[in-house]
């Protein structure tokens, strides 16, 4: 039959199904979006700029809708991470002993900043402050970024400050929305000193503002494994697999380097559970939790 002998209507749902043949299949994001947890180290919006693109890349890549979500704090956080909200998160140390024992999740990979992948936690002062010590710091006010489930700003601080000999209420203790702040407070004698860890003097966001030349640390914790990023137990191998060989890999294109670069890293380090064995010391000394 030739073509224009056949119904107009025809013809045209014969031409809708024709260009819609050339679309790709249309998916639920609401059920099949994996969720991309960020907690909050940072703001809550210089998170969601820094990590954006890599959500990006991880959607384009994997082919499906990769939702990025961070918290205004860590107890939001915490809360929406209690509920497996996250398919693949971006946390502390302490986070990750908690959600792997409580909800299965499994480190994947680990933080490479300034070409280092540890971090250590510790306790600053200015430098024209009359503190040599951390037994100097009886009675004075301490101010620790996050809250008590932050791992260096405040649990290897107290370790620190328990092997020194100062148990909780030998000082006052407060706590800043974050590391940052917590910086910032000691900078400006709004505080004696902060917990922090090590690595945080290092980021743009306090080196734009202040001099860090004038802070010095007073004690600092031994290495351990940076900042680790964990997938759902439930998670196919498969899936699990591909994020990890996807992130660890960014470091071996120059495009991959901008994303990382963007985001304050130079590198995602593959990992294993058994590296945050040193963290699970700690978090048993200050707490008695073993994990």
């Amino acid at each position: 039959m030739r073509y224009d002998k056949i119904n107009p209507i025809v013809r045209y749902l014969c031409l809708v199904s024709a260009l819609l043949s050339f679309l790709p299949l249309p998916v639920n994001s609401a059920e099949e979006a994996l969720v991309m947890g960020v907690f909050p180290r940072r703001n809550a919006s210089e998170t969601i700029q820094l990590f954006q693109p890599i959500a990006d890349y991880l959607e384009k890549a994997l082919q499906r809708p990769v939702r990025l979500e961070t918290a205004k704090d860590f107890d939001s956080f915490w809360t929406a991470l209690k509920k497996g909200r996250y398919d693949l998160v971006h946390y502390n140390q302490y986070h990750y002993l908690v959600s792997h024992q409580a909800s299965g999740y499994q480190v994947i990979l680990k933080n490479e900043e300034f070409g280092e992948a540890t971090i250590a936690g510790g306790i600053l002062v200015r430098k024209d402050s009359p503190f040599k010590q951390l037994s100097d710091l009886k009675g004075k006010r301490i101010v620790f970024g996050g809250d008590e489930k932050a791992m260096q700003s405040y649990i290897v601080a107290r370790y620190l400050l328990e092997q020194a000999g100062l148990k909780p209420g030998d000082y006052q203790e407060e706590f800043a929305k974050n590391p940052p702040n917590a910086i910032l407070s000691a900078f400006y004698g709004q505080a004696d000193a902060a917990g922090t860890g090590d690595k945080v003097l290092q980021l743009d966001t306090i080196k734009s503002r202040i001099d860090i030349e004038q802070l010095h640390f007073l004690a600092v914790s031994e290495p351990m494994p940076h900042l680790p990023w964990a997938v759902k137990g439930s998670m196919p191998s498969t899936t699990r697999d591909q994020l990890q060989s996807l992130l660890a890999g960014l470091k071996q294109t120059e495009a991959g380097k901008k994303l990382l670069a963007g985001a304050k890293l130079s590198g995602l380090v593959i990992t294993t559970d058994a590296e945050y064995d040193l963290a699970r010391k700690i978090v048993a000394a200050v707490y008695d939790e073993h994990y």
